[in-house]
């Protein structure tokens, strides 16, 4: 069904969006005019920086913010629980310690398995804590306060576990731990950007293509049956790939916090709790939202870099507790 005022939100912002590539990538300790790319041969110093470096870290950040938002759409959406999100709920937090065994407890393997690993390991730790998040909130029926503090368990043991491994580090792998913690895209290149780009564009392609389901579920699970569909088929598939969009995430930018939180609420304030719309919202929203911080990230205490994931959670941080007031209001 057409909807016009939807596909304005979303011409507008994927125009945004492609605005705001083209900004970042000009943008860093280096300013790249457009002009003094175009006098430059393609061997100059200024274009190996344009391609090699800022190129594919803008992408990334694309690709990331999508994830992390579509997938913090899907949760909201499977829970029918608006405060559900993947860090808040401990599923980046067990994606995360996956990756952080994968960095300390390396296996010996072919250089090109290596470089799938840690996609893999995130994505087995994501949906671990994925399957067990949901197994309470059925227990639970969908109580709010015992699925924050499970999150809250899954959270403090999962950090307990990476603190162990940090011990048990060298240098170099320990400064990997901390920049995963704090969340960070300065280790973008092509080829890390072709793995998550692999597992993250078709589900995001599959996710959307099951909007229609995730909109059905809003009605409840025995109202969505007689309405056609396998209920418990459709959980389990939206389950593994919201895993699989954090543990992509995840594992190249570590942890990066509140996007999944934030974009879902401003989409569904401007496009409606239509799921078909929503989603490719969210995707263009939060590629948005994570390229600014990103790009505010690496130009505003210049020649230094502060982890995007610190500028997210300066901004989800008062969101999520205006979400909470506003909760409790609407409960009184």
């Amino acid at each position: 069904m057409s909807n016009p005022r939807a596909l304005r939100w979303l011409a507008l912002m994927l125009i945004a969006m492609l605005a705001a590539v083209a900004l970042a990538a000009n943008l860093g300790a280096m300013t790249l005019s457009p002009r003094a790319l175009w006098l430059a041969p393609l061997s100059d110093t200024l274009w190996q920086i344009w391609l090699n470096i800022r190129l594919p870290r803008v992408l990334l950040a694309v690709v990331i913010g999508m994830a992390l938002a579509v997938s913090g759409a899907v949760m909201q959406g499977l829970f029918r629980n608006p405060l559900a999100d993947p860090g808040l709920l401990g599923i980046s937090s067990g994606a995360g310690l996956a990756v952080a065994i994968a960095i300390v407890l390396p296996l010996a393997l072919p250089p090109l398995l290596a470089l799938w690993l840690p996609s893999v390991a995130a994505f087995l730790g994501s949906l671990a804590v994925m399957a067990l998040i949901f197994s309470f909130s059925q227990l639970a029926q969908g109580s709010l306060a015992r699925l924050l503090l499970v999150g809250i368990a899954i959270n403090a043991l999962c950090g307990a576990a990476v603190g162990v491994l940090a011990w048990l580090s060298n240098d170099q792998q320990l400064r990997q731990l901390s920049l995963w913690g704090m969340g960070s895209l300065s280790q973008a290149q092509w080829p890390m950007l072709a793995v998550c780009a692999a597992f993250i564009l078709p589900s995001l392609l599959l996710t959307q293509l099951r909007a229609r389901h995730l909109n059905l579920l809003q009605l409840g699970e025995e109202d969505a049956h007689y309405m056609g569909i396998d209920v418990r088929r459709t959980q389990r598939q939206l389950l593994v790939l919201s895993a699989l969009l954090v543990g992509a995430a995840v594992s190249v930018s570590g942890i990066i916090g509140f996007v999944g939180l934030v974009v879902p609420h401003v989409m569904r304030f401007c496009l409606g709790s239509d799921h078909r719309w929503m989603l490719p919202g969210s995707a263009l929203a939060g590629a948005l939202l994570l390229l600014l911080a990103d790009t505010l990230a690496r130009t505003v205490v210049v020649p230094a870099e502060m982890p995007v994931g610190l500028l997210t959670s300066l901004l989800g941080g008062p969101w999520f507790l205006w979400l909470i007031l506003r909760q409790q209001r609407g409960g009184e």
